[in-house]
């Protein structure tokens, strides 16, 4: 049973701030569509004088420990409610992260330090990790406690990733990037492996997939490999094209398994397994591509079809259900969830075999990522700021 507090002490706290989805989800796609737009903008005209980091180091920064990381906290305290039955983070707390989050975003482009920016963003991951940790622990809801150390390793990747910035230390801000694409890989490989499979069988009215041990740790161990090795200082190309070839090959027949064939007339199902293909197809393209420009443009499979993809299809879904809607009966983002899938191929696809025209295809790919979370937004924004319909906490 979950311990939901006094409702009238509920229902005295700003909707916004009643948990954590709410603020992080809208200002997560929110930033999802300002930075993209940014992004194009100074792809085109070159480094702004406001701001003080290099223009693509901001944008890799941002994609990951702003727009993406706003998302995954949103869910992750709003979910751990339901693991630990204990209430989630609220009212003044709650505040003070949404803040914390919110600060870096704006001093980028002020003549703030760096330290500080540095110093803001840590404090942020380490209250998210402490509140998610807290809760695990007090409950011993071991099966989670992968996430405290999924935020630990953040922090750390954040800081590095600062660190390179005034060449301290021995990695760079790529080795960060590509690190914390793994990171994403693994978080997103094994929630989805926990949803999509759920959703899809009560849907439907289908069995639900049995899990088999061997082939998800052929899954996610490479992954782990992967992240340590982009963090070593020596290249080792050939053992990292075989990591992602295994865990492509394995998350691809975990993909079979749930056949999403089934899913076509329904969005929310079929943007959830369409997504989490981007996975291996991400990873199968780039173990292949000798090529660097092609491989690198495999990445954006990821980002863009994978993460984006999995991000918008969860927070769709996670809002009509945290707000007392009836989930497949809301709007549909059908045209958003096509949109980023078509910007995911434009940006990987498209630009790889047409790299003259990259210009084009960027701001194509921009636009209909925009395009994506602005529907969103339009369709779903007002129910993060309002109560839940259905008159519960929440």
């Amino acid at each position: 049973m979950i311990n939901i507090s006094d409702k009238r002490i509920e229902d005295a706290i700003v909707p916004v701030f009643r948990l954590a989805f709410r603020p992080f989800f809208l200002l997560g796609a929110s930033y999802a569509a300002i930075a993209i737009t940014v992004w194009v903008w100074m792809f085109q005209t070159g480094q702004p004088t406001m701001l003080q980091v290099p223009a693509l180091w901001w944008h890799a920064h941002e994609m990951v420990f702003g727009f993406s990381m706003a998302i995954v906290v949103g869910f992750v305290l709003t979910a751990v409610q339901n693991w630990t039955g204990i209430n989630g983070t609220k009212s003044y707390r709650l505040a003070l992260l949404v803040n914390l989050w919110i600060l870096p975003r704006l001093l980028f482009w002020t003549e703030s330090p760096l330290w500080l920016i540095a110093a803001i963003e840590s404090v942020f991951i380490a209250m998210v990790a402490y509140e998610t940790g807290v809760r695990v622990i007090k409950t011993k809801g071991w099966r989670n406690a992968f996430f405290i150390l999924l935020f630990v390793l953040a922090l750390l990747a954040n800081l590095i990733s600062y660190a390179s910035l005034q060449d301290i230390g021995p990695f760079s801000s790529s080795d960060v990037w590509l690190a914390m694409l793994w990171w994403f890989t693994i978080l997103l490989s094994v929630m989805g492996a926990r949803v999509i499979p759920f959703f899809t069988a009560r849907r439907l009215n289908t069995p639900k997939p049995s899990s088999i041990l061997w082939l998800e740790v052929l899954a996610i161990l490479p992954l782990l490999v992967l992240f340590n090795l982009s963090f070593l200082p020596t290249e080792f190309t050939h053992l990292e094209q075989v990591m992602m070839l295994v865990s492509g090959v394995a998350h691809l027949v975990i993909v079979i398994r749930w056949q999403p064939w089934r899913t076509y007339r329904e969005p929310l199902l079929w943007s959830l397994h369409l997504a989490y293909f981007c996975i291996p197809l991400s990873l199968i393209l780039r173990a292949e591509l000798s090529h660097m420009f092609a491989a690198h443009n495999m990445l954006h499979l990821f980002v863009i079809g994978g993460l984006g993809g999995l991000i918008l299809s969860m927070i769709t879904r996670v809002t009509m259900g945290h707000t007392g809607r009836a989930i497949y009966q809301g709007s549909s983002m059908a045209i958003g969830f096509a949109a980023l899938m078509i910007a995911a191929i434009v940006r990987s696809v498209g630009v790889t075999l047409w790299p003259e025209k990259l210009i084009l295809l960027l701001d194509i790919s921009g636009f209909l990522w925009v395009l994506a979370f602005t529907i969103y937004l339009v369709k779903f924004g007002f129910m993060l700021v309002t109560a839940r319909v259905d008159g519960h906490p929440g």
